[in-house]
């Protein structure tokens, strides 16, 4: 999926097998549809139905802009990043994650119509760690661990800085470039190296075996088993174990061999399906201008939904 277009309609709304899924709008009375656009053809395996194929950024913006009932969009690969030059403003969490996931729109000073980008991914990390730590106080001056070398990698540095605390920041990744790629990025957004913990590129096993423990963990991908293991520890190592991972797969299966591996060492592990909630909320929220988390029993009807979503898909070990 490239770009979904929320459209308010006069019809009754198509059912889209999205996280949503309409429950966030029909619980605040909006009669509003969610089309998915796809950047391939689809075929059985891909997601999601139906496959209409997403036009090109400048077609699709002339599209939304002449569309006088369009509220927002989601946008996601390949053009978190294209897309970003073309919108009339950035927020400063699509600024520091380098990517925008999220279209609202917003009237600026002279009542003029702007199409603003920002991330929504930065809030659903964010909430699904401090929701769900057993205590958040304990990432506050504590190192933090990246494993992943993508936009999430990017965003999941922004939140460790600004709402985390925390003291510096380890990147694991099988790809030296991606990770000298994100270095350089830091140091062009952030030119002031001493205001901000420090990213730390490790790439040894017998590095990460004497570096300070991370208090909290978001993973990509599984990249450096040997680093990876000396971080999270054994099961010998279970009962003095205090940290937090937040394993973003979630597709198809959201109980992963690095969650499995986590586990074993003691880590409490945050499904990504937890993170895809908030951000989908906040989302909900930038189209609606609506409280939707203070709508009762709305959050928990969506969190019940994508638990029930994921254990038909998979089966898997869900602690939603």
């Amino acid at each position: 999926m490239s770009i979904t277009e929320i459209n308010q309609t006069a019809e009754e709304p198509i059912s889209i097998p999205s996280h949503l899924d309409g429950t966030v709008y029909n619980a605040l009375g909006l009669n509003w549809t969610q089309i998915p656009l796809s950047s391939v053809t689809g075929t059985s395996e891909t997601y999601p139905p139906p496959y209409t194929k997403s036009p090109p950024i400048e077609k699709y913006l002339a599209s939304i802009k002449s569309n006088p009932k369009f509220v927002g969009s989601s946008v996601t690969m390949p053009h978190k990043v294209a897309i970003m030059p073309h919108l009339d403003d950035l927020t400063e969490h699509a600024r520091q994650a380098g990517a925008c996931n999220t279209i609202f729109l917003r009237d600026d000073a002279n009542g003029q119509r702007q199409y603003v980008g920002t991330n929504t991914d930065c809030d659903g990390i964010r909430e699904a760690l401090l929701q769900n730590a057993p205590d958040a106080s304990r990432f506050r001056g504590r190192p933090a661990l990246i494993i992943g070398g993508g936009g999430t990698a990017r965003t999941a540095i922004y939140v460790m800085r600004r709402w985390l605390g925390s003291s510096r920041i380890y990147i694991v990744n099988r790809d030296a470039d991606e990770v000298a790629a994100i270095l350089e990025e830091d140091r062009r957004r952030n030119p002031d190296v001493n205001a901000q913990a420090p990213l730390i590129a490790v790439t040894d096993p017998a590095e990460a075996a004497r570096l300070e423990s991370p208090a909290a963990i978001t993973e990509e991908e599984l990249r450096s088993r040997a680093i990876i293991q000396a971080f999270l520890g054994t099961a010998a190592d279970a009962d003095k174990q205090e940290g937090v991972i937040l394993e973003m797969c979630y597709h198809p299966n959201p109980w992963t061999e690095i969650a499995a591996l986590a586990s074993a060492g003691g880590w409490k592990v945050i499904l990504g399906s937890e993170a895809l909630i908030w951000q989908g909320l906040e989302q909900a929220r930038l189209w609606t201008g609506k409280d939707v988390i203070g709508t009762p029993g709305l959050v928990q009807e969506v969190k019940d939904l994508v638990a029930k979503t994921i254990a038909e898909r998979s089966g898997s070990k869900s602690s939603l």
